[in-house]
């Protein structure tokens, strides 16, 4: 239901069709509602529906035929009475609009009139929203990597605070009584959904084997798409946003309470000095697989000797400047802050704009979630098969030129249309399963929260940036549409830059990724065994110091 909040936009912000209401200080009780719409209201002769932000600054009785009937021309025997038309003074929606609410009984757009003038500000929430989905990248994404002596939070604690937060947060949204307060509870859920999202991922790769981490990773990823599911069935039984968005908040409630029985990971517990408890999870974890002999054997000492090596590499803290900190960490976080940026940006770019396909909006939500099951089970094969790189850059680049395409086929094609805009969100989904997995196999544990937090944060900004994208669409409009384009295909080629994790054991220590940068490139240059050794081993002793200088120790 996380990603239910995410895209719930599309139902609590939709745009009804609306026009100006009539003039309070007349009486038209005797005519229909058309002949009240069409004495009152100008055409708009390009899309052939009534004007959205003006109207007639007085009733244009002549529209009227002589016997009072509804008719949609002038009468051709006064050429007095078409001038006036033509000349008729024209006024904005002075006492308001009227709304045809036949897909939502109410939306946060009627609710406070986010038309005209303010429709920017549709666009304007979203993009708070997105960035309180930034902020809480950047908080929670540190916060349980610190190992200060009083910041020592670890991935369970900020999971629960995440869950209390999108549920509280939610709530609050739900009952808000102006749009600036709507915004600020959105931005707090926002700041909830990172924490949720990265502690939840680093508490799966941290306590998953590598032999089924890729199975994992895309069974949570289908989560995600169970998610934008459930919301379309939900929406369409919940037409009013308030009570949709109280939907959407409430099984928060419950996530909150069952995440007290989650275990810290033994991983982040060990290397912040907590081995006694690691042991003790441990065990947990084995009794409950029924391994209970196998638990039994594990003691402190095998703990600590088996991770020895990042234990002495973990003394002092880290932050993002360490994901910068060696040439193979500056690469896998650029590369990686690419390819996170585009993916967002032209997946949030398609997604959260569900109106423009002309199609009804519940049925696009299914399509669009339905998609990402075969686009998803696609990209799993592909990992296991051709390797987490291959696999990145061939979603990206496949998405992108989708996109492009589908500028060069006629509005009035809304068939193909739709499609082509499904088969570039399947690949975008597959970009987003093979990144979130990519990115926890490449960055190593004792900064893989900060690492997660950085690249979701790049994302973040992608999802903010999307949205005033849309706005220009309104002065050109297929420019949309080839900016998110040609951004994937960019980020598709920058990704042949990342290294294969396809088979290789996580990584614990930045030292970790160096040496398997190191493998690799002496691989590829000398196929002698004892070279290899020997560089490896300078390289290792040369990265022990630069890691002994920046950790303090004498």
């Amino acid at each position: 239901m996380a990603f239910g909040d995410l895209l719930e936009q599309n139902f609590v912000a939709s745009v009804p069709p609306h026009h100006c209401s009539v003039h309070r200080n007349l009486s038209l009780s005797s005519l229909s509602p058309e002949q009240v719409l069409l004495l009152t209201v100008p055409q708009d002769i390009k899309n052939s529906r009534p004007e959205r932000c003006l109207r007639y600054a007085a009733p244009q009785w002549q529209l009227l035929s002589e016997n009072g009937t509804y008719s949609l021309k002038v009468k051709r025997d006064s050429s007095n009475d078409t001038e006036d038309l033509l000349d008729a003074e024209l006024q904005g929606c002075k006492d308001g609009w009227e709304y045809s609410m036949t897909e939502m009984s109410s939306t946060i757009i009627s609710e406070w009139d986010l038309v005209c003038d303010l429709r920017s500000l549709k666009q304007m929430g979203q993009t708070i929203y997105m960035g309180g989905v930034l902020v809480g990248a950047v908080i929670f994404g540190g916060l349980s990597d610190r190992s200060r002596k009083y910041w020592k939070f670890g991935r369970r604690f900020l999971l629960l605070i995440s869950n209390l937060l999108m549920a509280v947060g939610g709530t609050c949204a739900a009952f808000s009584t102006s749009f600036s307060v709507f915004c600020l509870f959105r931005f707090i859920t926002g700041m909830a959904l990172s924490g949720l999202g990265l502690n939840s991922f680093s508490l799966i790769v941290e306590w998953i084997p590598t032999r089924v981490r890729t199975v994992v990773g895309t069974g949570t990823g289908y989560c995600y798409t169970m998610g934008q599911l459930i919301l379309a069935v939900v929406a369409y039984f919940i037409r009013d946003w308030r009570w949709l968005t109280l939907a959407v908040s409430v099984p928060f409630y419950i996530t909150f309470l069952y995440s007290w029985w989650f275990l810290e990971s033994a991983r982040w517990l060990v290397l912040n000095r907590k081995s006694e408890q690691a042991v003790k999870n441990l065990k947990t974890v084995a009794r409950i697989n029924g391994r209970r002999e196998e638990g039994d054997r594990i003691n402190l000492e095998m703990l600590q000797d088996s991770m020895k090596k990042e234990m002495s590499c973990s003394q002092g803290s880290y932050s993002v400047v360490d994901l910068l900190r060696t040439p193979t960490m500056r690469n896998i976080t650029i590369c990686l802050s690419a390819v996170w940026f585009s993916t967002s940006f032209a997946y949030y770019g398609l997604s959260m704009d569900l109106q423009k396909f002309g199609v009804d909006i519940y049925l696009i939500q299914v399509i669009f979630g339905a998609v990402d099951i075969p686009a998803k089970v696609v990209v799993t094969v592909s990992m296991s098969i051709f390797g987490r790189r291959p696999s990145q850059c061939a979603a990206l680049i496949l998405s992108g030129v989708t996109i492009l395409i589908n500028i060069l086929v006629p509005y009035e094609k809304q068939t193909v249309r739709t499609t082509l805009a499904v088969l570039g969100k399947g690949c975008l989904a597959a970009s987003f399963n093979c990144c979130y997995l990519y990115s926890g196999e490449l960055y190593p544990t004792i900064i893989r929260q900060n690492g997660m937090g950085w690249v979701s944060m790049m994302a973040r900004v992608g999802a903010m940036v999307a949205p005033m994208v849309l706005l220009l669409g309104e002065a050109v409009p297929w420019l949309p549409g080839f900016i998110y384009g040609v951004a994937p295909i960019l980020s598709g080629v920058v990704a042949i830059y990342l290294p294969e994790t396809l088979g290789a054991p996580l990584p614990d220590t930045i030292q970790d990724v160096d040496e398997r940068s190191c493998k690799k490139t002496i691989l590829n240059a000398s196929p002698k065994k004892e070279e290899l050794d020997m560089l490896c081993l300078v390289s290792s002793e040369l990265f022990q110091l630069a890691l002994l200088w920046h950790c303090g120790d004498p």
